[in-house]
């Protein structure tokens, strides 16, 4: 038996060559430039564009569509609910202003009526406080009248005991009480005459 070893460091080098050789002989430039591998490239173009165009035209697009009906409906029903809303609140609006207005007008009713009864009760105290400021001056009044009288009795008195004593000085004689009463009696009512 006979064992043959090859040298496999010359031999892939050497196939190196020969490919680097080959391809540049053939390439002028990028291989998709290649006018001689058009067709194959236009062919795979063609079933790669149907598969992307079946995918999206199957699959992307009617997803998106639904998606996109789906957003218009619910901005539609939002937009409804919104209105809805937007008209219940302007209801609410208009029964708020009545019921204010409603209360306003009951308020200025009972305010009145209160005015009315605060006013009656005061006109009540007021007479009643006339009433009671009116004996207090009659009774003031009697009681002036009680103190003058009394005063004009002491002045009476006084007076008689004064004259007693003047005629009694002046002309040495002792006065008769009932003279210098009736003397005096006499010259009030003249006072008061004229």
């Amino acid at each position: 038996m006979m064992i043959v070893f090859f040298d496999t460091s010359q031999a892939a080098g050497h196939a190196t060559e020969t490919v680097v050789e080959a391809a540049e002989h053939t390439s002028s430039g990028m291989p998709q430039l290649d006018f001689s591998t058009f067709p194959s490239q236009i062919f795979w173009l063609a079933i790669a564009f149907g598969f992307l165009y079946l995918a999206l035209d199957r699959f992307l697009i009617p997803r998106i569509g639904g998606a996109i009906e789906e957003r218009k409906d619910r901005i539609a029903d939002d937009l409804d609910m919104a209105a809805r809303k937007k008209a219940e609140a302007d209801e609410a609006v208009i029964a708020y202003e009545k019921n204010l207005a409603e209360a306003r007008a009951k308020a200025s009713v009972i305010a009145a009526e209160n005015r009315a009864v605060l006013d009656a009760q005061l006109a009540e105290e007021s007479t009643a406080q006339e009433a009671e400021l009116d004996k207090a001056a009659a009774k003031a009044d009697a009681k002036i009248a009680k103190a003058r009288s009394e005063a004009m009795h002491h002045v009476e008195e006084i007076a008689l005991e004064v004259a007693g004593e003047l005629v009694a000085k002046l002309g040495n004689i002792t006065p008769d009480p009932k003279k210098l009463q009736n003397a005096l009696e006499l010259a009030r009512t003249q006072s008061e005459a004229s």
